[in-house]
């Protein structure tokens, strides 16, 4: 065993050395790190860290050794690559404008930042990297350097290797972002900093360009690139520049335009996908955000950009408003960053977004250290990723070709939009909604998802199951506004999702028993779902809970914080055989005191009578559970009650608490 696992790393070491193709990349998602802000120091001490007052734009103290002593907090989420700043010499001075910790003003591309670190400190980051099969995408800038002043007042002396005016557009100030030649010719700053336009159309430049980057991909085994501003740059650029990299690379064109935007794409064989980013911003920053839009831009990129699967996936980056400045609504993080995970292209979190870090860009407080929100492994969103992450690669390794499918739109309405993306008979469902938090439930019937009648499909982040009907239809529960992800039950074998461990069949269908009841907690309605199978050994219970109005999912195991605690400690169990199960039932007849007695395998909930969930759990009596009459009370604890009615049938249990 262990020499077959010094196989897998050698190989893919050797892989890395000959650098990852667009191929490769697809399969990857990205967890950006803004270096100056992520962990400080070494990354083990960030109580002792100094106030980082983020509207001055000064440095704050993230490191490369902080990064690689905190990778487990990134790899926790299942990702296998992060993009980090660019590594190069800054300008050094304090200027109006703040000092420069995203490593943007370059004056020396053949140094490094000694604010992020020694040579020796980015080589181990990379080698760490790498021993845990990750991949490194260095951020670069091609489009100007970095100069303390006005462009008139310019010290091209200082900016190495391109220290003479020739090498340079004369200063000019730009008046037409429309304007592509305004744009890539005149210089963006201002007068506390200004950027020196570099003239790319020059031969000279582009072979200056080429000799610096292959050394830097060489001498620092980098496995892709993001260039900066690449909108600022003409696209004829870049051909030979990625050739020289021989690497994978992506542009940052910041342009909502597909037809425009894919110009560079043609190029660079990749961009950052602004023109989806900012219709899938407005569909689900609000309940009023247009699902319409969001498709027609779907439809138009795949008219006017063919490689879009290449394309960088984002909701946010440190460019753009926070998520959560736009909305406090958590079901819609979860549907957006769920489109992000899901759709087509290469997934991209930026650092902070798992833990609903917010702030906009005027001043940059969406670039706010990581350490003062906290590595908080439990944060819902943090657990929402690495489902989706872990679920996305467990397609990917069982299909090489899923990346290069293009997700199609099989329903859509004024809130909803239905996602099929894969070869038939493996094609993943992803079903999202602009609802928020506060909707009540409804059902979708989806179609187009080409899954044959009897099809047991498993929603993965709940665990529950779903057979597509006689009809072909696929029924799909939706509450509290929380997105659903589908793929067949079978499918999930040896996946380690939903209770599908290694060498384990997969579990049987469920038969269900629905409870629907309404909360009485301040007269709010209260939706949580949740699923116990049968078979040992035992699985994890999850829970949907708009508690506090704040939805979340909850394994039992997990001993949650704020208003979650008391419910889920009674309600979320880990399955234990039906003889260990402790729920109790309260006769309430002709009024005599209660009794209680624990509820043992195969006995029956009696009529008008309660049933207590207690904290050793209901789940291991659950598939023996039949409630047989009306008006059971269900108690959750002293200060949640539902009053519900149901029935019941053999086989594992569902319980569905709603309006």
């Amino acid at each position: 065993m262990i020499f077959g696992c010094l196989v897998v790393l050698l190989s893919f070491l050797a892989g890395s050395a000959q650098a990852a193709d667009a191929a490769e990349w697809r399969r990857r998602s990205i967890y950006q790190v803004l270096t100056d802000r992520y962990a400080y120091g070494n990354g083990t001490d960030e109580d002792h860290a100094p106030n980082c007052e983020v509207e001055l734009g000064l440095y704050c103290g993230g490191t490369w050794r902080g990064i690689m002593n905190n990778l487990d907090y990134i790899q926790g989420m299942n990702f296998d690559a992060i993009w980090i700043s660019p590594v190069v010499k800054q300008l050094p001075q304090r200027t109006g404008d703040g000092e420069a910790y995203t490593a943007y003003w370059a004056q020396n591309l053949y140094e490094l930042e000694p604010h992020f670190g020694t040579e020796q400190d980015l080589r181990d980051l990379v080698a760490a990297l790498h021993s845990r099969g990750m991949l490194l995408m260095l951020d670069v800038v091609v489009n100007h350097m970095g100069f303390a002043g006005t462009g008139e007042d310019c010290d091209y002396s200082v900016l190495y290797p391109f220290n003479d005016t020739k090498y340079y557009h004369d200063y000019c100030e730009i008046t037409d972002p429309t304007s592509p030649l305004n744009t890539q010719a005149c210089w963006l700053g201002d007068w506390k900093v200004s950027l020196a336009d570099l003239r790319t159309e020059d031969a000279e430049v582009q072979d200056m360009f080429g000799q610096w980057i292959s050394q830097m991909v060489a001498n620092y085994s980098i496995d892709g690139l993001r260039i900066d501003t690449s909108i600022n740059v003409e696209p004829e650029f870049f051909p030979n520049f990625v050739d020289a990299a021989g690497v994978f690379a992506t542009g940052e064109v910041m342009q909502g335009d597909d037809s425009l935007a894919c110009q560079w794409a043609d190029t660079i064989g990749s961009i950052l996908n602004y023109p989806i980013y900012y219709t899938l911003t407005r569909a689900f920053s609000n309940s009023e955000g247009s699902i319409n839009d969001l498709v027609l831009t779907i439809d138009s990129i795949k008219e006017n950009c063919p490689n879009s699967t290449s394309f960088g996936s984002f909701s946010e980056n440190h460019d753009v408003a926070r998520f959560a400045s736009l909305t406090d609504d958590l079901s819609l993080a979860r549907n957006i960053i769920t489109y992000t995970m899901l759709a087509d292209g290469i997934p991209i979190i930026y650092q902070g977004q798992e833990q609903r870090q917010y702030g906009s860009i005027n001043p940059y407080y969406n670039r706010a250290p990581l350490w003062q929100a906290g590595f908080n492994t439990s944060a819902p969103l943090y657990e929402h990723v690495a489902i989706l992450n872990k679920f996305r690669q467990h397609v990917i390794s069982g299909h090489n070709n899923y990346t290069e499918y293009m997700a199609e739109v099989i329903y859509q309405d004024m809130h909803s939009l239905g996602l099929r993306k894969g070869f038939n008979g493996s094609q993943v469902i992803t079903v999202l909604n602009n609802n928020g938090q506060d909707c009540e439930y409804f059902e979708l019937e989806v179609s187009g998802h080409d899954y044959v009648p009897g099809t047991v499909l498993t929603e993965v982040l709940t665990c529950t199951n779903l057979t597509v009907n006689d009809s072909g239809n696929l029924t799909v529960p939706m509450f509290a506004g929380t997105p659903k992800v589908l793929y067949p039950l079978e499918l999930l074998a040896n996946s380690g999702i939903c209770g599908m461990h290694e060498a384990e069949e997969p579990l049987p269908s469920a038969t269900i028993m629905t409870i629907d009841a309404t909360s009485t907690v301040g007269g709010h309605v209260t939706t949580i779902e949740t699923v116990e199978t049968s078979p040992i050994p035992p699985i994890t219970t999850h829970v949907w809970s708009t508690i506090s109005g704040l939805p979340t999912v909850v394994p039992s195991v997990m001993n949650p914080e704020g208003g979650f605690t008391a419910i889920t400690k009674l309600i979320t169990t880990t399955q234990a055989p039906a003889s260990q199960a402790t729920a109790a039932t309260t006769s309430t007849a002709d009024g005599a005191e209660p009794s209680r007695k624990a509820l043992g395998a195969g006995e029956s909930l009696k009529p008008n009578s309660n049933l207590v969930l207690s904290a050793a759990g209901l789940a291991g009596a659950a598939s023996n559970v039949d409630v047989a009459g009306t008006a059971a009370s269900v108690t959750a604890s002293a200060f949640d009650r539902w009053q519900s009615h149901g029935h019941g049938h053999g086989g594992n249990f569902h319980r569905r608490f709603g309006a």
